[in-house]
């Protein structure tokens, strides 16, 4: 069963999301607040994070650049969100995510994206 952590301070989007996963066949630890999100990335084992951009506290791409600037979680797929944000803003970025999803969003594009990441991410596992 494929894995992923969903990060997303909006508790009905956080439940929502997770509930759509769940029921997609995915195990998925939602996380409220990034805080600890390396201590989870570890001990969880994800095959792809779903990160939210404004998170209160910390910036989701912060949290992003840490993530793919780390020789042990670069490999695991960021889909980025945010209604705030436009993808040309976030591509742009240092250290942009694997992709990128505006809010609101529409769950079976959400689906197609996350599919198409963790494929991609089993490719490039195969071929190194």
């Amino acid at each position: 069963m494929k894995r992923i952590i969903v990060v997303d301070d909006d508790e009905e989007v956080l439940d929502t999301i997770e509930l759509v996963l769940e029921i997609g066949g995915y195990e998925v630890e939602p996380l409220a607040e990034a805080e600890n999100i390396h201590e989870h990335i570890q001990n969880f084992n994800p095959d792809l994070i779903i990160l939210d951009i404004v998170l209160g506290k910390i910036d989701g791409r912060v949290i992003c650049k840490e993530i793919k600037s780390n020789s042990k979680t670069k490999h695991i797929p960021v889909l980025m969100m945010s209604g705030l944000y436009k993808a040309e803003e976030i591509n742009t970025l240092d250290t942009p995510p694997d992709d990128f999803m505006p809010k609101p969003f529409k769950m079976d594009v959400l689906l197609e994206k996350i599919e198409k990441l963790i494929n991609q991410k089993a490719i490039r596992h195969n071929i190194n």
